[in-house]
This record gives structure tokens, C-alpha cells and sequence, in this order.
């Protein structure tokens, strides 16, 4: 399989385009990072995801408590 001059040309555009939209996707990644661990002292995806799953654990704890809080409420002044 033999390619023309232009063809190679084209594949190399192909490659340069592929290396700079990499360098772009890695700073944006790096940009993310940065932002990750200055707002919530993760350093890394994975703790993110940890942190993540504990404050989801607290909001439905939060959530359990109101609704029992509630409830109790509702009975104590309930005049029915």
C-alpha cells in the first residue's frame, strides 16, 4: 500500500491535530484537578468519588432525620 505525497500530508495534519487536541483535553484535566483540590482537598479522582459517597451518606442521614422530626410533629400537634 503505497500513499501519495498528499496523503501523507494529510495523515501528518490528522496526527498534529489529534496531538494538540490531546495537550488541550490535558490541560482542561489539569485545570479540573487543580479546581478539585482547591475546593475540596482532593487530590485525586478517586478521593473526590469518596467524598463524593460520605456527603451523599450525610445528606440522606439529614434527610431520615427531618422526616422522623416530622413525623413526630405531626403526631404530637395532630388534633384529628
Amino acid at each position: 500500500m503505497s500513499l501519495t505525497e498528499q496523503e501523507l500530508l494529510d495523515l501528518k495534519d490528522d496526527v498534529d491535530n489529534a496531538k494538540n487536541s490531546v495537550a488541550e483535553l490535558k490541560g482542561q484535566l489539569n485545570a479540573l484537578l487543580k479546581q478539585l483540590n482547591d475546593d475540596w482537598h482532593c487530590d485525586s479522582i478517586d478521593k473526590a468519588e469518596k467524598e463524593l459517597k460520605a456527603i451523599e451518606n450525610i445528606i440522606k442521614d439529614l434527610k431520615k432525620q427531618e422526616e422522623d422530626a416530622t413525623e413526630a410533629l405531626e403526631k404530637q400537634y395532630n388534633t384529628d
